[in-house]
């Protein structure tokens, strides 16, 4: 399948790497607003074809999937320009930048009867799978606890700090810690307490969200853009407990029983890049038919969404674009 690229910044460069590994996809054509830029892009990644505006890119018919790889506050208008042109997505996480906007572009690509989905990686990866039969299979008891983080010293990067460009932790590092709770425990949360400190431009700088489920369960989130953590997720049940290094992107899982003692551990599978797993998804929901991933359906990228919203809200960040 041919791919382009909305975006020719880090990410766009990880995903042309991906394509360029894999034997379902073609890594055709990138998309900048300056040609200059998307040409060099091209040129360093072994992309096919640069243009030097997104419409030109989606113009393109040759093109039979977009990868939306711009700052999360442009998803909503690189998502409608791509609805214009009728071409299938695979969007960067965060999905848009609040509820409105992800419920906006949900709706108008099902009424349109066109692929979307949320790229975001955790939910694709084997990791997950073996998380769940972990789970599954008994060997932690009933799960009681959640916790999960995910800290980074990002600080420095300019857009983190704006909230024109829906700056922040939360959307950035923040929605994987939420997302690893959501796999494990569900979806019925009953109630959330939240808190955090602000940048000088009054985005959440770090924060720690804790969340207790219908079913008597709990969780802990915390993420931040001020300094490195180890970055765990860790599932507590009644007979043991289980850590994936790396909340993610997993690369190892290990199981300890109720001594604290060491019961296994065992690696993910070896990797392209990461990426390969969402953009398979993508490709094979698309040949069958389907408007979304079964890994990510629209119903959990809105819940997600919903939520940090909701978090946002209590904490007072909001984005200059959003309604007053």
């Amino acid at each position: 399948m041919k791919i382009g690229i909305m975006g020719a910044g880090a990410i766009a460069m990880k995903m042309a790497k991906t394509l360029n590994l894999m034997e379902e996809a073609q890594c055709y054509a990138v998309a900048s607003r300056s040609l200059e830029k998307a040409e060099k892009f091209a040129a360093d990644n072994g992309v096919l074809k640069a243009y030097g505006s997104y419409e030109d890119m989606l113009k393109d018919q040759q093109v039979e999937l977009v990868y939306i790889a711009t700052p999360h506050s442009h998803h909503y208008d690189c998502a409608k320009l791509c609805l214009a042109y009728r071409k299938p997505v695979l969007c960067e996480k965060a999905f848009m930048a609040n509820a409105a906007q992800t419920r906006e572009i949900l709706d108008a690509f099902e009424k349109a009867d066109l692929f979307i989905t949320e790229a975001i990686w955790t939910r694709y990866l084997p990791s997950r799978r073996m998380i769940d039969e972990v789970v599954a299979s008994g060997e932690l008891g009933e799960i009681t606890f959640v916790t999960a983080n995910l800290g980074a010293d990002v600080q420095w990067k300019d857009r983190l700090q704006k909230p024109e460009l829906a700056g922040g932790a939360l959307l950035d590092v923040g929605i994987y810690p939420l997302n690893f709770i959501s796999m494990v425990l569900g979806t019925e949360v009953e109630e959330i307490t939240s808190s955090c400190t602000k940048t000088a431009s009054g985005v959440d700088e770090q924060n720690a969200v804790i969340l207790k489920f219908k079913n008597g369960a709990m969780a802990i989130a915390h993420s931040g853009m001020l300094s490195v953590t180890e970055q765990y997720g860790i599932v507590y049940g009644t007979k043991g407990y289980l850590i994936a290094e790396g909340v993610n992107n997993v690369q190892k899982l290990k199981v300890y029983d109720k001594a604290r003692q060491l019961k296994w551990e065992r690696d993910v599978p070896e990797q392209l890049t990461g990426f390969e797993d969402e953009v398979r998804a993508s490709i094979k929901a698309i040949e069958e038919g389907k408007k979304e991933c079964e890994e990510m359906p629209h119903k959990e990228t809105l819940r997600m969404m919903e939520m940090m919203d909701g978090l946002r809200r209590d904490w007072g960040v909001k984005f200059p674009f959003e309604e007053q």
